[in-house]
């Protein structure tokens, strides 16, 4: 067999998709950038955003959304936070247009109104809480405008002033949009959208049935390849946030740490350690204690990392403090310190002048770190501490507005990687392999007639798979498995059907055979067999019997028969061609020809296993002399316990008889044949097989005329 050569799917889309993403890209940045130069109050950088996200679909729509904002950031440094939200107005608008559209003003209208409000509310917010919205707001003339309409609110003022700004940005875009989806070709279109399909891009129609059709799966591939996408995402966004964060705070704790330090350094070059005792016993006035002092709050005041400093002579009971730095707006420091238990535990190492590692202490709302740096006389004893406390509540307040301003960067890239993964993972995985699952799905339950499963083999064929990896690989070799097995059905079917048509030839043989030994020849099986058909066929376009009437009962039915008077073999020539009036015992004999065909037939039947067709040839050779009424032979059987191909025989077999001439009879007319079988309905035959007999007369007829002017 000639090796197949899968067709490419759609090339070139990936690359369109990234052009008229730059092209979004550059015009957002060329309108926000010329905006922002003239003055004017419009952002115009969704713009792009909008065109691209309604006509080339969502995944350019992000990547034009995100990367915008990153390159507005060069000169508008407050703009790389607003991707996420340039993201999910191209999301909102993808959405939109699939299930509203743009063709309406009023769509257009209703689209603006909702981004606007969204988009307006968090860009307000936004700007109020993390870059000074309320100074904006001040310095605007037209914000001043509306606080002074509504009642001075500006905070009030300033939202609406936004809202008002999206409106005009999203009315122009979205009008701009419309315009395009009607001037571009709908092919154009679609191929913008096929993007980087790695198979037959399928139609809206086509993903909403695989949608359907998948929903039957306990766990669908793509939901879990989504969670696990966004996951590891999420992961990887709070592990990188987390170590960031933990990075730049231990950084600024120590940077704090040793800024403190290097001041107590200075200051303890100031201070005379000699003489702490006569600072501690006469105060100010001790000799050069005002001038110390008023050098030690100079160096306090230099230093940007230093909350407060003092210092301390540490003693058993308390301690002393020295000097006094307190100035305005600073915790005062009392002249005796009280130990607090937390600090009893480290005395023993301050009384024995060690170094001390800096200590935190305080809660959330006041956390501080205390740095201890001992100060030694000429001796080297250390007479006194030096301690410099660092806010690590201030790092906290400017970690919180970093961490706000980081999410917000990384929120934008964080949906374009989620929406890069999920398309990615879509066309390479999920829609071929679901795709695939469907054709051999259809193919497993369709059923195996050869026209089907021609037909599966072209539907899985034109999928057009071509990932590159093992997915194509299965592809293949399910395109191969389905092609062979077509195939070998198809041999299957040849050989089937030159076997019926050798077993239907030996049926034929030995019907014939029987009736040669009866000198009434006239082509009796070739006729019965004809009108069978005909009223199997017409019960069954009548709908009559439908539970029990299909193709394979008429097959049955068709070839069997010619074997309904098989059992006349053990007749004896005497009886079987006697010219004239049977006797009783001769009628007798002749009655045994049905239950020795039935026995003939189950020899058969148990013989041949699996020939279901026998089965109806037993039925006919065993009662198709049964009546309706119940009065026929051999069992007396009555209605529809007769066996149904017994029962279109029986009108088939008495029709070839009265239009037939015997050794004993002449051929009735053909009216005066109709006329009897008409008065037998509902005594000696089924009425509906008298019925379907007698709508079909033209086709009887035919049957008839042909086999007469044969004869």
């Amino acid at each position: 067999m000639a090796e197949y050569r899968y067709p490419s799917p759609t090339k070139g889309g990936a690359s369109i998709r990234i052009v008229l993403a730059l092209i979004g890209i550059a015009v957002n940045v060329f309108l926000s950038f010329v905006m922002g130069k003239v003055g004017m109050p419009l952002f115009f950088n969704n713009f792009g955003t909008i065109t691209v996200a309604a006509v080339g679909g969502l995944f350019p729509g992000i990547v034009t959304a995100v990367l915008t904002s990153a390159i507005c950031g060069i000169y508008y440094s407050e703009a790389v936070y607003f991707g996420f939200l340039n993201a999910i107005i191209a999301i909102y608008t993808v959405w939109y247009i699939r299930k509203f559209s743009f063709k309406k003003i009023s769509k257009i209208l209703l689209y603006v109104v909702i981004g606007a409000f969204f988009a307006g509310t968090v860009s307000a917010i936004m700007n109020w809480n993390l870059f000074d919205g309320a100074t904006v707001a001040r310095n605007s003339e037209t914000t001043g405008l509306f606080a002074a309409v509504i009642g001075g609110n500006l905070f009030l003022a300033y939202y609406f002033y936004t809202l008002i700004r999206y409106v005009l940005d999203l009315g122009i875009s979205a009008v701009v949009a419309a315009i395009l989806l009607r001037v571009i070709p709908k092919d154009v279109q679609n191929g913008f959208e096929r993007g980087n399909w790695k198979q037959k891009p399928l139609s809206k129609e086509e993903l909403a049935e695989l949608k359907e059709w998948g929903k039957a799966t306990r766990k669908s591939m793509g939901n879990r390849t989504t969670a696990i996408v966004i996951s590891t995402s999420l992961l990887l966004v709070l592990v990188t946030g987390w170590t960031g964060f933990s990075l730049y705070f231990n950084n600024a704790k120590q940077d704090k740490t040793i800024d403190a330090l290097n001041t107590l350094k200075l200051c303890s070059e100031v201070i005379d350690p000699d003489r702490i005792g006569d600072y501690i016993t006469a105060g100010e006035g001790a000799e050069g204690y005002v001038e110390t002092q008023e050098l030690l709050k100079k160096i306090k005041n230099s230093s940007q990392s230093v909350e407060t400093i003092f210092f301390v002579k540490f003693e058993k009971d308390a301690g002393r403090r020295i000097f006094d730095l307190d100035g305005e707006g600073v915790e005062l420091i009392p002249a005796k310190i009280e130990y607090d238990n937390e600090f009893k535990e480290h005395l023993p190492q301050f009384l024995a002048g060690e170094n001390i590692a800096p200590l935190e202490h305080g809660n959330f709302n006041h956390w501080t770190r205390s740095i201890f740096y001992p100060i030694k006389d000429s001796a080297g004893r250390v007479v006194c501490y030096g301690v410099a406390d660092v806010s690590i509540t201030n790092m906290w307040e400017y970690m919180r507005s970093f961490s706000l301003k980081t999410f917000f960067i990384l929120l934008g890239f964080f949906i374009l990687v989620i929406a890069h993964n999920l398309w990615v993972t879509n066309v390479t995985m999920v829609f071929p392999i679901r795709s695939m699952a469907q054709c051999v799905d259809n193919f497993s339950n369709l059923g195996y007639e050869q026209k089907q499963l021609d037909q599966n083999v072209r539907s899985i064929r034109s999928l057009e798979i071509e990932t590159g990896d093992e997915v194509e690989l299965l592809y293949n070799s399910i395109c191969t498995m389905t092609l062979n097995l077509s195939e070998q059905m198809r041999d299957l079917r040849r050989l089937s059907d030159t076997t019926a048509k050798m077993q239907d030839g030996l049926i034929v043989t030995m019907a014939d055979m029987v009736e040669n030994r009866d000198s009434d020849t006239g082509a009796h099986i070739q006729k019965t067999a004809a009108y069978v058909k005909i009223i199997v066929e017409g019960l069954q376009k009548k709908g009559y019997y439908s539970e029990k009437i299909d193709a394979k009962f008429i097959s049955d039915v068709v070839r069997s028969a010619p074997l309904h008077d098989i059992g006349k073999i053990n007749i004896p020539d005497a009886v079987l061609n006697k010219p004239g009036k049977l006797t009783d015992e001769e009628f007798e004999i002749i009655k045994t020809h049905t239950t020795t065909g039935k026995k003939i037939m189950e020899d058969a039947i148990s013989t041949v296993r699996g020939e279901n067709y026998l089965k109806e040839a037993r039925n006919m050779a065993a009662y198709h002399h049964e009546r309706w009424d119940g009065k026929g032979y051999p069992d007396g059987l009555h209605g529809e316990v007769i066996p149904l191909s017994a029962r279109i025989m029986a009108v088939a077999d008495v029709f070839d008889a009265l239009t037939s001439p015997r050794v004993y009879k002449p051929a009735f007319p053909v009216d005066k044949a109709l006329s009897i079988i008409t008065e037998g309905s509902g005594t000696q035959f089924d009425p509906k097989c008298v019925e379907v007999f007698m709508e079909n007369l033209s086709e009887v007829k035919v049957i008839l005329k042909k086999y007469n002017r044969e004869m």
